[in-house]
């Protein structure tokens, strides 16, 4: 497809001619988005980061150490749809709307319900990470786990494959989510549509601006993780600022 084409899918016009640049403008965008009403990036990043605490405690308290690392390795694949309310919060800054609770917490509720059956999608891909990178971990470390010095066993030949076949999967599985939904959630949260042609046009818009778009997926997933090392007190930043951007960047891509 030409640089400046367009495809009309549904409801939608898809723009090829997404640029590195327009990824720094959302950025800044975002961040005026948040600065301007924290309160709400923080309550949704709040809910984010306490369904991470509440897991780790639980898998913890269970003596489930190994679940525990796919658990936080895959837990950065909900984070869109926790940004659902984040989109909203866009939304009416950009048309000038007021804010308030009740408007933007109704934004799970956006088309017509269908906007619940993503969340639902993604806690499906998240258990399926998570069982299947911990039939990973088995393959390669067995009943032996990390042992006393997880280092020194990560660092083995066993632990090396282990960390090289398990990121391939991720890396894998991110990106599709990453695919499906970077584009579909705000669209759900903007127009009301069916979660299948949202999914078609996220999918779309991603294809259309290939080199971008995995630029985008790659700097979510790193900034994610860098987020999560400090106790998940990073995320009180990132999440509203990831979602925000996310939000201005589905406006740059999706035209109507």
């Amino acid at each position: 497809m030409e640089a400046g084409a367009k495809v009309r899918i549904g409801p939608a016009t898809i723009a090829s001619d997404l640029a590195l640049k327009d990824l720094f403008i959302a950025l800044g965008a975002g961040w005026r988005d948040f600065r301007s009403d924290p309160k709400y990036g923080l309550f949704f990043a709040a809910i984010f980061v306490g369904g991470g605490l509440g897991l780790a405690y639980f898998l913890l308290s269970r003596g489930e150490v190994f679940w525990l690392i796919p658990a936080a390795a895959g837990y950065p694949l909900l984070a869109p749809f926790a940004a659902a309310g984040l989109y909203e919060i866009s939304r009416r800054h950009e048309s000038g709307k007021d804010l308030g609770w009740g408007p933007v917490l109704g934004a799970v509720k956006a088309g017509d319900g269908q906007l619940p059956v993503m969340g639902v999608i993604a806690f499906v891909i998240f258990s399926f990470w998570v069982i299947l990178a911990h039939t990973v971990f088995g393959v390669f470390l067995g009943q032996a786990g990390l042992g006393a010095a997880p280092l020194e066993t990560l660092m083995s030949t066993a632990g090396l494959a282990m960390l090289v076949v398990g990121s391939a999967i991720g890396s894998i599985i991110a990106l599709f989510l990453f695919s499906i939904m970077v584009v579909s959630l705000p669209m759900m949260i903007d127009r009301e549509v069916d979660f299948i042609t949202a999914i078609i046009v996220s999918v779309k818009s991603v294809t259309s601006n290939g080199p971008i778009m995995l630029i985008w997926a790659m700097f979510i997933a790193v900034l994610l993780f860098l987020a999560m090392l400090p106790g998940f007190m990073g995320l009180f930043l990132v999440v509203p600022l990831l979602g925000h951007a996310t939000w201005h960047l589905y406006r740059r891509v999706i035209s109507y």
